[in-house]
């Protein structure tokens, strides 16, 4: 299914920048929403009388990236308890919003501010409103960060994250850490489902890609594609490939080149740094 959302968390050229690559985003566009000017300009919303917020319109595949998985990224990448204020941009214009477009999107918004509530310290105020008139933005706001050359993406709020991780997935994730071999609840794990990263939802391993191995850590031969990224790491005097996650960069582990089938691969991950999502009935049957 084909849906929009309209989603504000302060500067849009950020926001936009967060989603615009996500597999299953169709397109993204910033605008002004929410407010009682018509055709405002970037001035006139900027001068915080127009009632507008900077935001962004979202087009998404449900098929491909769920309405959760959007909501997942717009609390986790920015502060929904800061009234009317993100980072140094201030105003009403930088406030925090979802204008939704279903009936069904509304109660997900619902599910999802009541999950993510015990993560801060304070309220959230999100501001949830059905979708009204979409404004869009100046040509020169459109993928801003891109035509300047430069780039922004994905930024995890931290704070979030030590509410929600235990201390020994935080030291792994964000601190690059390592479980004691032997000791991962996902070692020895054959479940049917998906693997998520701990931190920040996105989808990392199918079980179909699990193997049995004698390491001591949950083993992959493959991940699934664009959601882990390779980079070198040279700690503990060895070069190694560490593999951490796409969208927000948490270590995951390491991939070797010694694995038993025909990817080569073996992707070495703490149980920590994963959740396990059960495939459904019918996704059971489908495998079949």
């Amino acid at each position: 299914m084909i849906l929009e959302i309209i989603l504000a968390a302060g500067c849009f050229w950020g926001v936009q920048a967060a989603f615009d690559k996500l597999p299953g985003v169709l397109s993204s566009e910033a605008g002004y929403s929410g407010g009682y000017v018509e055709n405002p300009s970037y001035e006139t919303v900027s001068s915080g009388t127009t009632g507008h917020a900077e935001a962004v319109k979202i087009k998404y595949d449900t098929d491909k990236i769920s309405t959760e998985e959007i909501l997942d990224i717009f609390f986790q990448s920015h502060d929904p308890t800061s009234l009317n204020r993100q980072g140094p941009d201030i105003g009403t214009q930088y406030r925090s919003a979802i204008f939704y477009t279903t009936e069904g999107q509304k109660e997900i918004i619902s599910k999802k501010i009541e999950e993510y509530t015990p993560y801060f310290d304070r309220p959230i105020v999100t501001e949830v409103l059905p979708a009204g008139s979409f404004w869009p933005a100046e040509d020169y706001h459109q993928n801003y960060f891109e035509k300047q050359g430069g780039s922004c993406s994905f930024h995890i709020n931290e704070r979030f994250l030590k509410k929600k991780l235990s201390e020994e997935q935080y030291h792994v994730l964000r601190e690059k850490g390592t479980e004691a071999p032997f000791s991962g609840k996902y070692v020895t794990f054959d479940e049917e489902g998906v693997y998520r990263c701990a931190a920040c939802g996105q989808k990392l391993f199918d079980s179909e890609a699990k193997f049995d191995s004698p390491c001591g850590w949950p083993s992959f031969d493959k991940a699934l594609p664009g959601t882990v990224k390779i980079q070198k790491d040279f700690s503990h005097f060895m070069i190694r490939d560490e593999v951490v996650c796409a969208r927000c960069g948490s270590h995951l582990g390491h991939v070797f080149q010694d694995g038993p089938t025909p990817t080569k691969e073996r992707f070495c991950i703490n149980s920590v740094a994963l959740d396990f999502q059960s495939s459904a009935p019918e996704e059971k049957e489908n495998k079949k």
